[in-house]
């Protein structure tokens, strides 16, 4: 028994022996195969890199766009981050044809209420098309089966068999959208619907799309911009890397089907994104509004071809406004290309403010210079300048008028004949003087890559002999309605030229990345007296030259400078009698200017005016009223409070009803008769009473009544009243105790 065991137990220690060494050299061996793996397979990069691929992945963290702002910090292009979503009706998900049909068909119900675009019909029946087209069988071949039997059956009937086809099939992977993109609330919503909450696996995929949306719709759209057209433009894609951002990146690690986790180590960091700058323009929004309409109004009544009007604030150089509208094969406008800033145009005579500051100037010339008229002939002048005005100016019998007449009626003959006079022999030195005007180039907005100005150079081939004199007055140049605004400007500010400045800041998160400040381009355009002439002979442009019609003594309750332009357009080489450019700049108010004002409007001669006053007068005189009755420091402040107030003012009118006013105010009445009408001067704690001429053969005095006494008095001496403004006459166009005649035409002016 003993010998057995014995036997039994060097039988299993031989057995362990061979085992461990077995156990040894297969350890001998995995430890080289690990080394042969680690230093020299060279296979194993791939093998690994091909397991990581599949473990691991990234995914794009997308940054958020920036904003585009109004200077009050609302947005005029914002973004919304929206899911793309994409099935794949090839999926192996799909495979179960019942539960595919019982799915798609509750998706398409709950998908047909959600949206109400189409039936739960059309849902069902897209998706069931594509899912056929997608998912094609193929006929393989056939199996034979024994067919089940009962015992009976076969004992009489022997074996049976059925012949089963085998299918394959054939996916046809395709991407499909079945809905509009949805934004993330929406998605939160649709995503708990059959096939989109994965019950029949992961048949679909989103992709997010940065959607951009204009809560303004169209206004101020081309200096907004867009990239997602063919020809990008505007702010949009001048700043698209600024506004893009950057993106990151995160790393996941496949845990299960359907889930992955989030990693993060020394090699695979997450780089979180960078969002885009907000940028900050100083477009003023409801101002711009109130240009695009007024601009829109005037194109059509006019039928113009396009144009464009822009407000810049005269001390910062801010444009508060600029809309560009283009005439649409049917006859509507939108917003077209950027001719405030892309478009250069000879200008015509609203350059004429620089001829005059140069003829002051640079050649010293007297403002009383005298030059002959021509009282609206054709005139030769020099060797190569025939030139005419638009109507006679001066008189037949003295066509004689000095420099304020000539600008005052937009002169052409005089203006040539002074540049000439002055200037011949010295052409380089009149190119310089427009040089110095920052004529010749853009000053801003090269990031919007403008066509270049045209200015022509003595000395090349360009410059013919007739140059000098066509650039007296506007002709001869191409330079764009910003640079004409700009020169404008400098003259309402003091002299001082600043840069039109559309973007002011660029903020991320709510902090300033980065000013722009004011630009000072030149501290002083011209000499102080010269300035002063400039802004008289503006002032009167508008009182009586060609803009009175607009901002005239009688057509607005506050003072403007102002100037008109009528260029014919050049076709090719040669000037042709069909197309136009009228336009007009504007600054306000006169005393102490704060904006400038420039419209130009480009059309074929036809029905309606070619006169820049009429073509843009309608629109400078309803942006500038905008602007004088917006602005609240202009008006009179209301003073509350619990102490009783005396009048400041009593109007004039009858002297009966102004003394019981004055009485019912415990005012002291002084008059020199108790009855009929009178003008009125109020103290502090009385009032004088002027009685006006009784007698009806002579213009009474209605200065300082209001509009129902100046009307009644007025008319009842049969004279043919007019008016503007409210509030009390301060301004009569026929002066009191003059003869009066019946029926005289009289205008009156209240504020």
């Amino acid at each position: 028994m003993d010998e057995l065991k014995r036997k039994w137990q060097e039988e299993i220690a031989s057995r362990l022996k061979v085992i461990k060494i077995l156990l040894i050299v297969a350890i001998i061996g995995i430890f080289c195969r690990l080394i042969y793996i680690q230093f020299f397979d060279e296979n194993i990069g791939k093998i690994s890199h091909q397991v990581h691929k599949k473990l691991i992945s990234s995914e794009v963290l997308y940054a958020t766009r920036g904003k585009i702002l109004a200077r009050n910090g609302e947005p005029l292009a914002t973004s919304i981050l929206r899911q793309s979503i994409f099935l794949d009706f090839a999926s192996h998900g799909f495979d179960n044809e019942e539960k595919f049909a019982r799915n798609a068909d509750s998706l398409a119900k709950l998908l047909s209420g959600y949206f109400g675009d189409h039936s739960p019909r059309w849902y069902y029946n897209r998706m069931d098309s594509i899912h056929r087209k997608a998912t094609q069988k193929v006929l393989t071949g056939q199996n034979i089966k024994e067919k089940r039997q009962s015992p009976i059956s076969r004992l009489f009937r022997g074996k049976q068999y059925d012949t089963i086809p085998t299918y394959e099939v054939k996916r046809r992977h395709t991407h499909t959208r079945l809905f509009r993109d949805v934004d993330m609330n929406e998605w939160e919503q649709i995503n708990r619907f059959p096939i989109l909450n994965e019950n029949m696996g992961l048949v679909y995929h989103s992709k997010p799309i940065d959607s951009r949306i204009y809560p303004h719709g169209n206004l101020a759209m081309r200096t907004i911009g867009r990239t997602d057209v063919e020809h990008p433009y505007g702010i949009e894609y001048a700043y698209r890397d600024t506004l893009a951002g950057k993106n990151g990146k995160v790393y996941l690690q496949y845990m299960a089907p359907n889930f992955k986790a989030k990693i993060e180590n020394d090699t695979l960091k997450t780089i979180q994104p960078v969002n885009g700058a907000d940028i900050v323009t100083t477009i003023d929004i409801e101002l711009q509004d109130v240009a695009d309409r007024a601009l829109r109004e005037a194109l059509k009544a006019q039928n113009g071809i396009w144009g464009t009007t822009v407000v810049m604030e005269c001390a910062t150089g801010d444009i508060l406004a600029l809309a560009n509208l283009s005439r649409t094969a049917k006859g509507d406008y939108y917003e077209g290309p950027n001719h405030a800033i892309a478009t250069p145009m000879e200008p015509g005579s609203t350059l004429k403010l620089a001829t005059t500051m140069i003829l002051l100037d640079k050649a010293g010339m007297s403002p009383s210079k005298m030059y002959n008229s021509g009282y609206g002939k054709r005139v030769k002048v020099g060797k190569y300048n025939s030139v005419e005005d638009s109507h006679p100016i001066g008189t037949r019998k003295k066509p004689q008028i000095d420099l304020k007449t000539a600008f005052t009626e937009s002169a052409n003959v005089y203006f040539v004949k002074a540049v000439l006079d002055h200037f011949e022999g010295k052409e380089r030195e009149y190119y310089q003087a427009l040089c110095d005007l920052q004529l010749d180039h853009h000053i801003a907005f090269e990031e919007f890559q403008p066509k270049s100005p045209y200015l022509p150079k003595p000395g090349t081939a360009k410059w013919y002999g007739s140059t000098l004199g066509m650039l007296a007055y506007g002709y001869g140049l191409e330079i764009t309605p910003m640079q004409t605004l700009t020169l404008y400007n400098a003259v309402a500010n003091g002299g001082k030229m600043v840069a039109p400045r559309l973007i002011s800041q660029m903020r991320r998160n709510g902090k300033v990345i980065a000013d722009f400040p004011t630009k000072v381009v030149k501290d002083s355009i011209c000499s102080t007296s010269t300035l002063a002439l400039l802004r008289e002979y503006l002032e009167n442009v508008a009182l009586e030259g060609t803009a009175e019609e607009y901002f005239g003594i009688d057509a607005t309750p506050f003072r403007v400078g102002a100037k008109t332009g009528t260029a014919t357009i050049a076709m090719g080489n040669k000037y042709s009698d069909s197309y136009y450019l009228g336009s007009m700049v504007t600054y306000l108010p006169a005393d102490n200017p704060r904006y400038t004002i420039i419209t130009a409007i480009h059309k074929k001669k036809g029905s309606g005016s070619i006169y820049g006053a009429t073509l843009a007068g309608p629109v400078q005189k309803r942006v500038a009223s905008y602007l004088y009755n917006r602005e609240r420091e202009w008006a009179e402040p209301l003073i509350v409070s619990d102490v009783k107030q005396l009048p400041s003012d009593v109007k004039g009118g009858n002297i009966e009803h102004i003394g019981s006013v004055a009485s019912h105010f415990d005012l002291v009445s002084a008059y020199t008769s108790p009855t009929g009408w009178g003008t009125t001067k109020t103290g502090i704690s009385s009032i004088s009473i002027t009685s006006t001429t009784a007698d009806k053969r002579v213009i009474p005095d209605v200065i300082g009544m209001g509009l129902a006494d100046a009307l009644f008095l007025l008319e009842s001496r049969g004279l043919d009243v007019s008016f503007t403004g409210s509030g009390k006459v301060v301004y009569q166009s026929k002066e009191a105790g003059a003869a009066l005649h019946h029926g005289d035409k009289i205008k009156i002016r209240l504020e």
